[in-house]
């Protein structure tokens, strides 16, 4: 069995805490592991080969990363150039893990779902899988504990023959109001829609040839040139380009008779709101509130409250969402918190960096955090991993000054090589070719003081980038 996971989401409805350059699968939203690392950590104990994880291409460092820490090997990384939806994503997985004549199993999972009972979750692959050795196209279904109108739901067969549990699939159904959602529940026949799959990569390519053609051979044809960069697996973004835009529900999975489902009861969210997070929260206080972080409250009852800088007060307030970033404070009424999206799009219609970034920005050498900023000048503290090196690079518009804080800095500066320590700076004026590099065994801090007539971060000319980006930004 191979695990496909899914790591292409934008997890908008979870503004602030994430933003485009930095979504929900990426965040510690339910433990001390991002998200992530939970999909992947919650097949210990199964017979899971390496996984197979697929993301946008900003996304490739964050990714590698993070499994990286969990010291997680992966059987690849495979990047969209851009998003098409889940059922190309998945030909490309198939495809990818097909390519030395091997037919595995595809567990396909979503990054950024939460599981509380792994042993119901293992129970319940180790059934699909033996309905996926009989042809089966099996999806998990979530035994539902209300009637929740936030998710499509499965209407359940006739029972599988010679399976202990698993279903043929009757019906696939969009999102209903509360009153159909209701009936749902109440009949036993219906689940929620996971969203996750396990079938032969074979008999997907087979269902998806017939009912998704053009959308297989053009993965067929983007893969066929698949090129590796680092360690990631880049196919031909001009010919992906072309590729349908549709889910594996819409492709596959309502058109083919070999649907089956399995039925999940596992403590599941697809956490896809803060009020989810509250749902599902372990600690509430005796006021069934939420609280994370540095906060006072007072006549406050079953709210989620999550400070990541600062300290947050609440008076005389239910049912309420508060999260607090570095940059930006969000309050909601707890019912409300669908309409997120609205103000994520008011961001990316007014063009606002909170759209798409935090105030920290993390790269694949470490992170920048712009701590203050005027109309000629911004201020960063810098932070490099050990061995790590900046791009070479110029810039058009700016000079920069550096005071190492804690570490040791190796700079280049135009024709000159410094090593700075603590306390030490230096100064790199507007044109000149520097490099940044830390060659020390502890992180480098430094603080950046950026001055000049624009500060915008595309004024880089990388010459060259051991991460693979050299180009004008």
């Amino acid at each position: 069995m191979k695990p496909v996971v899914l790591a292409g989401g934008s997890g908008s409805r979870l503004w602030p805490k994430s933003r485009a350059a930095l979504p929900k699968q990426f965040l510690r939203l339910t433990s001390d592991l991002t998200m992530l690392q939970d999909t992947v950590a919650r097949l210990d104990g199964t017979q899971a080969e390496q996984p197979i994880v697929i993301c946008n291409d900003s996304h490739r460092f964050l990714v590698a990363e993070q499994l990286r820490q969990q010291n997680i090997q992966h059987g690849g990384i495979l990047l969209e150039p851009m998003g098409r939806n889940t059922a190309p994503a998945i030909a490309l997985a198939a495809l990818h893990a097909s390519l030395n004549g091997e037919d595995p199993t595809l567990l396909v999972l979503a990054a950024d779902h939460l599981i509380n009972d792994t042993a119901a979750f293992h129970k319940a692959i180790a059934q699909a899988e033996i309905l996926a050795e009989q042809g089966k196209l099996v999806t998990f279904g979530i035994v539902p504990d209300s009637a929740h109108i936030g998710y499509g739901y499965i209407r359940s067969g006739d029972k599988v023959a010679n399976t202990e549990v698993g279903f043929d699939v009757a019906e696939f159904v969009e999102k209903p109001d509360l009153a159909t959602a209701q009936q749902y529940v109440d009949s036993g026949n219906y689940f929620w829609n996971s969203g996750m799959f396990l079938f032969k990569a074979s008999r997907y390519l087979q269902e998806l040839e017939k009912y998704a053609p053009d959308m297989l051979d053009i993965c067929k044809r983007a893969i066929a040139t698949e090129t590796p960069d680092l360690e990631f697996v880049r196919v031909d973004a001009e010919i992906f380009a072309t590729c349908p835009d549709d889910s594996i529900d819409y492709a596959v999975m309502e058109k083919t008779d070999a649907a089956a489902v399995v039925p999940l009861d596992a403590g599941w969210s697809d956490v896809g709101s803060w009020s989810s997070l509250w749902e599902t929260a372990k600690v509430k206080d005796e006021n069934q509130n939420v609280i994370i972080g540095d906060a006072i409250l007072d006549d406050v009852h079953n709210s989620y409250i999550n400070a990541e800088q600062r300290l947050i007060s609440v008076v005389g307030l239910d049912d309420v969402v508060v999260v607090e970033t570095k940059d930006a404070v969000l309050v909601a009424h707890k019912d409300k918190v669908q309409n997120i999206k609205n103000v994520v799009n008011k961001l990316k219609a007014d063009k606002r960096p909170e759209f798409e970034f935090h105030r920290e920005v993390f790269r694949p050498w470490g992170s920048y955090d712009s701590i203050d900023n005027g109309e000629r000048f911004q201020v960063k503290r810098i932070t490099v991993k050990p061995g790590e090196k900046l791009s070479v690079q110029m810039h058009h518009h700016r000079a920069e000054h550096w005071i190492v804080v804690a570490g040791t800095a190796k700079v280049t500066n135009g024709d000159e090589t410094l090593l700075l320590c603590e306390n030490q700076s230096t100064y790199i004026p507007v044109g000149v070719v520097h490099a940044l590099e830390n060659p020390g065994r502890i992180p480098l801090e430094l603080i950046e003081v950026q001055s000049g007539t624009y500060l915008g971060e595309d004024d880089i000319v990388r010459f060259s980038d051991r991460y693979g980006r050299v180009e004008t930004k």
